[in-house]
């Protein structure tokens, strides 16, 4: 009877011993990354450009964009990275986008690696939460979430939360 406690405390110390370095890893593996985009529609240099028009009201607009990440809210702020990909406009109803994008880390301690975004964007509510689905380099096959905020028309801040 008593080897068989001692066999069970045994069991409970290895498999928590098994588990604690992994549990560990991915919390030390984790990203937080916070920044800016950039997503300009007009001027001279836009970086968000309608190739589509919908056949009433916004409803079908796409957009390519390339917009520029940076630290601040400045455009003069640091350069990070760019936001590479799509939005459509996929509500009949509402300003409700299909956003699908690359975001390409060019500085930093990720520089050369990228994550794959894409999600709804109620461009009504407050912040929208869009998925990471992937990515590359540091963040192959990464999964996670961004919180999207608008500041202006123009600036979005992206809050990225990114598990490796």
């Amino acid at each position: 009877m008593a080897s068989c406690k001692l066999s069970s405390v045994f069991l409970v110390v290895l498999v928590l011993l098994a588990a604690g370095p992994a549990t560990m890893l991915s919390e030390a593996a984790s990203a937080h990354l916070h920044f800016y985009m950039h997503d300009v529609t007009g001027g001279s240099s836009p970086t968000a450009v309608r190739v589509l028009n919908g056949p009433r009201g916004y409803f079908g607009n796409t957009f390519v964009i390339d917009d520029v990440l940076t630290e601040g809210t400045s455009s003069s702020s640091t350069l990070v990275g760019r936001a590479q990909g799509y939005y459509m406009c996929a509500s009949v109803a509402n300003l409700e986008l299909l956003v699908t994008m690359n975001v390409v880390l060019t500085s930093g301690p990720y520089a050369g690696s990228s994550i794959t975004v894409v999600g709804r964007d109620d461009t009504n509510a407050p912040v929208r939460e869009l998925s990471v689905v992937g990515g590359t380099g540091q963040f192959r096959m990464a999964r996670g979430y961004v919180l999207w905020k608008t500041v202006t028309p123009e600036i979005i801040d992206l809050e990225m939360f990114v598990n490796p």
